[in-house]
């Protein structure tokens, strides 16, 4: 089982509606679809989480030509250097694109071995993956009004209780001001009822106003608030006030540990170095009292890795992030995984359980061409206006 040619593909991945966050607002997703060929003609898939990196993968693949599958950790050093910093490349790039191909190689070898990727991690102990129900202010999209005010997103979140049986909500703020977005959390509590609530303000307050913030917010028994404020001893500050467990994308496992907050951290495959590293740090999390979760904005690709993980990982056990509900296309046959009752189930085929649908692969890539990387705040058309056989939700 070794490496005959790897080839990569950067795609769009529209929304229905360009959601708001503290960052801005985005109306699509650019990631990078990886296809590794082995000697026998399997197809192993991966992806690359940070944009365009198809050249990065490109030069990459020489160094990987003729590796045995099995061998991660020599292929691993011949692509990363050993050291967590130089001045004479980018590591964390380097890390984030040996981790896509490292996604492909596993699935490779579980397909050749026909058994589901979680059998090769040591097996599953759930089969379905909880996931949290988002919201956010978003803006109007082709075919989707998006929401435009508290009662907007109340509505909304009614009707994927209604629709979709949802479970958990978790809400952007930190997008407008704090006493709308009081009203927005108070007319969302009454409209989920007593379903868990959790927000999510990407780091943008000072930590006056997230005590300010969350004196108010925590009437509405939020169970679980990421990054009110961007650092760990901000967040350690907060846990002296309010005793609701917190989050944040930033990785520093020792730091977590000493300070006794975050209470978890949320981040993806790439940022981990693949899918060995994923499975080290979730070790280490767990040994050292840390929760651990995914989080959202990956393709079908993507999302089935942190699937099979998830399944295989007891320590994963808070519902993970995702955006699955307001994708516009993807690249996987069928479409996008749609969530019910508040989870998705681990696909089942061989290897990721999921393929590529060459026609939706082309439609996403020469969106990308189109459009540009992330295109901030547009009205990208959803898959629909190509022609795509996605499901619609």
């Amino acid at each position: 089982m070794k490496i005959r040619s790897i080839r990569a593909t950067p795609v769009n991945i529209p929304l229905r509606a360009p959601y708001r966050f503290s960052y801005g607002s985005t109306g699509s997703l650019t990631k990078t679809i990886i296809e590794l060929i082995t000697d026998d003609g399997v197809c192993g898939l991966g992806e690359c989480a940070d944009g365009d990196r198809a050249a990065d993968v490109a030069r990459m693949a020489e160094r990987l030509i003729g590796c045995d599958l099995h061998n991660i950790l020599p292929a691993q050093r011949a692509c990363v250097p050993g050291m967590s910093y130089t001045p004479w490349g980018n590591v964390t790039g380097e890390r984030r694109v040996f981790a896509g191909i490292e996604m492909a190689m596993w699935d490779a070898r579980a397909r050749t071995e026909g058994v589901p990727l979680h059998c090769l991690l040591g097996g599953a102990v759930r089969h379905e993956i909880a996931l949290t129900e988002y919201f956010s202010y978003r803006l109007p999209g082709a075919d989707d009004p998006g929401e435009a005010s508290p009662a907007d997103i109340a509505r909304y979140c009614a009707r994927m209780i209604e629709d979709h049986d949802a479970r958990i909500f978790e809400g952007k703020v930190g997008t407008v001001g704090l006493t709308e977005e009081l009203k927005m959390v108070a007319e969302v509590r009454t409209a989920i009822g007593q379903r868990s609530l959790q927000l999510d303000a990407n780091g943008i307050w000072t930590l006056p106003t997230s005590r300010l913030a969350l004196r108010q917010l925590m009437r509405y028994d939020i169970a679980w608030f990421e990054e009110p404020c961007e650092s760990y001893e901000e967040m350690a500050a907060l846990r002296q006030h309010f005793d609701c467990a917190f989050s944040t994308h930033i990785v520093d496992l020792p730091k977590a540990a000493r300070l006794g907050c975050p209470d978890a951290i949320v981040t993806n495959i790439n940022e981990l170095g693949g899918i060995r590293g994923t499975l080290d740090f979730v070790a280490a999390c767990a040994a050292m009292g840390v929760g651990f979760r995914f989080h959202s904005g990956e393709t079908g690709v993507g999302t089935a890795a942190y699937l099979h993980l998830s399944a295989a990982l007891e320590h994963v056990r808070g519902a993970s992030q995702t955006l699955l509900r307001w994708y516009g296309d993807d690249v996987i046959a069928g479409g996008p995984f749609v969530p019910k009752g508040g989870a998705v189930a681990v696909p089942q085929g061989p290897g990721l359980g999921v393929t590529l649908d060459p026609i939706a692969l082309r439609r996403c890539h020469e969106r990308y061409l189109a459009e540009g990387a992330f295109p901030a705040g547009a009205s990208a058309p959803v898959g629909a206006a190509y022609g795509s056989s996605f499901r619609k939700i």
